[in-house]
């Protein structure tokens, strides 16, 4: 039997080979070398550097989602106080628009925490990681569903006013708003369940999904994209153009005198919408197409991962503002917000002129009048 030492012995060659892979492994092991985790999907897949993606995702989130928050609470803080001080909150149209501000501040409250990850790490524990997760798709998916809500509403208003005065009580109003609210903690409850906050080797505290074989994770991370697409933008964005062509029809049908500048309007609200919402939501479909392919082109990969820190803010940005932008299209809020002014600013009085009639129109306004401009 040969030796056991004679074949464990090494030779001065050998030893000079042994210290050169130690010194490339510890070259390896010291490369600054950072990419996003979620974008490995198995062991064989490609890995792509996104240390640039991240970087700018890093400043161009945290600043955007500073503005969307201060925005958020100012544009939805004067609404409400409006709401509360001049008006009934036991009208559907109110109930409505006080949950899209609830809505929106709800999402608003999670942003300065994407705001502080995005500029570091996540350190406020797994509890927070989940709470704030769930938080930000609820506000998020209720507000597109209310600002919907809010537009077929306005339709039956105006279209089927008659039929619209014995249905539209407080009572729908309610069931509504809890039908809404229900939904979107249905889409959200994956948030709850995949989100924890982890050590990641490559990024530090992280709040990301974990806990589950990577195969449940991405197939549901595809149930998002598509829920997303198909049940928060393509559902509400036919809702708002067929809702808004009948009131155009209607408008044009009466002697409405200021018709042309409420077509205008009308116009003006969908355009908004559509360009806000389409380019995020495009680029979803294709982040789920990407998803879903074996394509592994990092460049492709890259630009999605650009294009959606720019489009998904915009979005944001019309989510937070949205209530501001739907209460003072009438000339009802106009006119509440200038008696603020005026209350709080008297030298304002000389260049605002108050309707007489705002109380009586309140009570006594046309379907229509939602739609009058000054």
């Amino acid at each position: 039997m040969p030796d056991m030492e004679s074949n464990t012995g090494q030779s001065p060659t050998m030893d000079i080979l042994i210290d050169d892979q130690f010194s490339i492994l510890l070259e390896i092991l010291n490369m600054n070398v950072t990419y996003d985790p979620r974008s490995v999907v198995s062991k064989d897949e490609k890995l792509c550097n996104k240390s640039n993606v991240n970087y700018f995702g890093s400043a161009f989130n945290s600043t955007f989602y500073c503005v969307n928050f201060i925005l958020s609470y100012i544009g939805n803080g004067l609404v409400l106080y409006i709401i509360y001080k001049y008006e009934k909150l036991n009208t559907v149209t109110n109930i409505f628009l006080l949950n899209l501000v609830f809505s929106n501040i709800l999402f608003g409250s999670s942003l300065p925490f994407w705001a502080k990850y995005h500029l570091s790490e996540w350190t406020f524990g797994n509890v927070l990681c989940k709470i704030v997760s769930s938080a930000y798709f609820i506000g998020f998916y209720s507000s597109i569903l209310f600002l919907t809500l809010m537009t077929f509403d306005r339709y039956l208003a105006v279209v089927h006013a008659v039929a619209a005065a014995k249905s539209r009580k407080r009572s729908y109003a309610f069931i509504s708003s809890i039908v809404v609210w229900c939904i979107s903690i249905i889409a959200s409850t994956k948030e709850m369940v995949f989100k924890n906050a982890w050590e990641s080797p490559f990024n530090g505290l992280v709040c990301e999904e974990s806990g589950y074989p990577e195969v449940t994770m991405a197939f549901w991370r595809l149930v998002t994209y598509y829920q997303q697409v198909l049940v928060f933008f393509l559902l509400p964005l036919l809702t708002v153009i067929f809702c808004y062509a009948s009131i155009t029809v209607r408008i044009l049908s009466t002697r409405m005198k200021e018709k042309f500048r409420a077509i205008k309007l009308i116009f003006v609200i969908i355009f908004t919408f559509f360009v806000c919402w389409t380019p995020y939501n495009i680029v979803i479909l294709l982040r789920a197409i990407h998803s879903s392919s074996s394509d592994d082109d990092c460049d492709y990969s890259e630009k999605l991962d650009y294009a959606l820190f720019v489009t998904r803010n915009i979005a944001y940005l019309y989510c937070c503002i949205s209530p501001v932008f739907y209460t003072f299209v009438g000339k009802k809020f106009q006119s509440h917000f200038k008696r603020l002014l005026v209350k709080k600013i008297p030298w304002l009085r000389r260049h605002i002129s108050l309707s007489s009639q705002t109380t009586r129109s309140t009570s006594q306004k046309t379907p229509h009048s939602d739609y009058e401009t000054k």
